[in-house]
């Protein structure tokens, strides 16, 4: 239910707050006044583009706020979907600066045009004289059956698992193709793996591979700087440990008198045992150091079979080479056993498309069972809007399963007397389609929960008595859902449970749209008006007053 909505800088509008009633509501006014641009400005919070021409100053932002009250409608589920925190009193907005830009919120959470605008369409439904095109789309039909089916959840179980059985489809035609593919290139991948197999590939054996070659290519390099080592760390006359023993032996004697030096005589010690394991490790080293020509040959041998499988693969490490051996042998799998994956699947979507058919024969005979009551209800409607031999006749047939089921939805509508049953759109005329749609809106409306809706003049072609049968059932819906209704029609006008008047507002060089909420007396003027013009004689006023008495 729209409660609130808040206008700046919009068209003829500079600032303008509607609060609206949960029932029927009524917008009058002169042609021109505005009641239009009030729809227009609503239109940029259900996600509509939006024209910096249209700003009343072009040098402020225009923005737009409306107030729903959200709890019946269950979408606390697109919140989550949506990371939008969820409140029973939900906030839209929309601003959009002088140079075009736009930025949309909801509960001061930023979102995107499209989040705002699926969310609009689940909240309110704007039908206008052209709307009536809707009814002749199959989709609406369908869904109008349903409505009255009342198979939500039937419904919603069928699409899941039809979801379902589609996703699975789509795998087994890609099985079918990857196991064709993989059979007329199995001798090829079945080459390719042996040849890897064959070669008995480590992850990390290259790069020991290339350390050890590149040791033995320098190992008399290697050897020669060991044994130069050695001999200065032990051997020579100047060897490093004979020269640390000696300056310990020089500490010692000085350390008799001082304390302190004998601790720095233990700490050469400590580096005089350090440097012999050294000594000893660098000698170990040097004795294991020797030129191997035919290990070198060996590893060399070994190094060009996996660059040139590197190469062949255009890769450059084992691990790799490792990872498209396992990518063969899965090739070689599906060659091999592709065809029972392939049976194993086709089995799965058979069962699944024999539960689709038994839902959706369930979904059928729904439809069935509730399409007597809706021709009933929506001729009898019509009958009570001046339409007294008007006839529907709803088709259901049989198609190939879909996301809605298995049946397709055909309106075949009559207004007059003798005429055939056809379509819809040729054989009513605007204000007859328009009582059509109107009858249809409320049957579904007390069979599940619609948005708020707003009637757009669609009330245009009738008059008289048919207008004010037209508006007792809009009377009658605003008992299931809020309706906002724009009229010129005395007879509707004064059915509404608040009654707002827009009009212009001429001050200095500029003209504003004022919209206001019509006290009683200020009603029976307003629709005295609508009657006879702008001086209402007491006729008229009498009129006026006999059409708002409850």
């Amino acid at each position: 239910m729209l409660q609130k909505l808040s206008i700046s800088n919009y068209a003829l509008i500079d600032d303008l707050e509607i609060v609206f009633d949960k029932g029927l509501n009524i917008l009058t006014g002169e042609t021109g006044a505005g009641k239009s641009i009030v729809l227009g400005a609503l239109s940029l919070i259900l996600g509509q583009r939006a024209e910096s021409r249209y700003f009343f100053n072009q040098q402020k932002k225009c923005i737009i706020e409306g107030l729903f009250k959200i709890d019946q409608f269950h979408l606390k589920a697109f919140f989550e979907e949506n990371d939008l925190d969820y409140e029973a009193e939900t906030v839209l907005r929309r601003e959009i600066s002088a140079d075009g830009k736009s930025r949309s919120f909801v509960n001061d959470t930023p979102v995107n045009l499209t989040v705002l605008k699926t969310l609009g369409e689940k909240l309110i439904d704007i039908h206008s004289q052209h709307a009536t095109l809707d009814i002749n789309n199959p989709l609406f039909q369908l869904m109008v059956v349903d409505a009255v089916a009342k198979h939500p959840a039937l419904l919603d179980d069928y699409r899941t698992k039809f979801s379902q059985y589609k996703k699975g489809g789509s795998r087994l035609k890609q099985l079918i193709e990857e196991s064709e593919k993989a059979k007329a290139d199995l001798d090829y991948y079945q080459f390719q793996f042996d040849e890897l197999e064959k070669a008995s590939l480590v992850a990390d054996e290259q790069e020991k591979l290339e350390k050890e070659l590149y040791t033995l290519n320098n190992a008399e390099e290697i050897k020669r700087n060991l044994l130069s080592a050695g001999f200065l760390l032990q051997d020579s006359e100047t060897a490093a440990l004979l020269q640390l023993r000696e300056a310990m032996n020089q500490l010692a004697t000085a350390g008799k008198y001082n304390a302190d030096i004998d601790s720095l005589r233990e700490r050469i010690n400590s580096s005089i045992i350090e440097l012999k394991d050294i000594a000893a490790e660098v000698e170990n080293i040097e004795q294991r150091t020797y030129t191997d020509e035919a290990r070198a040959e060996e590893i060399n041998t070994r190094l060009t079979i996996i660059y040139n499988l590197q190469k062949k693969h255009r890769v450059s490490s084992n691990a790799e080479l490792l990872e498209l051996q396992q990518e063969l042998s899965a090739k070689i799998q599906q060659a091999v056993f592709g065809d029972e994956a392939i049976e194993k699947l086709q089995q799965q979507l058979a069962a699944e498309r024999k539960e689709l058919e038994r839902l959706a024969g369930q979904l059928s005979a729904n439809r069935a069972k509730a399409i007597p009551g809706i021709e009933k209800q929506v001729v009898q409607s019509l009958s009570e809007m001046g339409m007294g031999n008007a006839a529907l006749s709803i088709n259901l047939s049989d198609t190939e399963l879909d996301k809605d089921g298995a049946n397709a939805v055909r309106f075949l509508f009559s207004a007059n007397k003798g005429h055939a049953l056809a379509e819809m759109s040729k054989v009513a005329s605007g204000g007859e389609l328009s009582r059509l749609m109107l009858a249809i809106k409320s049957l579904i409306a007390k069979n599940t929960a619609l948005p708020t809706i707003i009637f757009d003049e669609i009330d245009t072609g009738v008059s008289g008595e048919v207008a004010n049968r037209v508006g007792i059932i809009m009377q009658q819906l605003a008992h299931n859902l809020q309706v906002i209704t724009i009229t010129h029609l005395p007879q509707i006008a004064s059915k509404g449970e608040a009654h707002y008047y827009v009009y212009k507002d001429d001050k200095a060089a500029s003209t504003y749209t004022r919209i206001k909420q019509l006290n009683n007396d200020e009603r029976v003027m307003e629709i005295a008006k609508m009657l006879s013009g702008d001086k209402p004689g007491e006729s008229a006023l009498q009129n006026a007053r006999e059409l708002l008495a409850p």
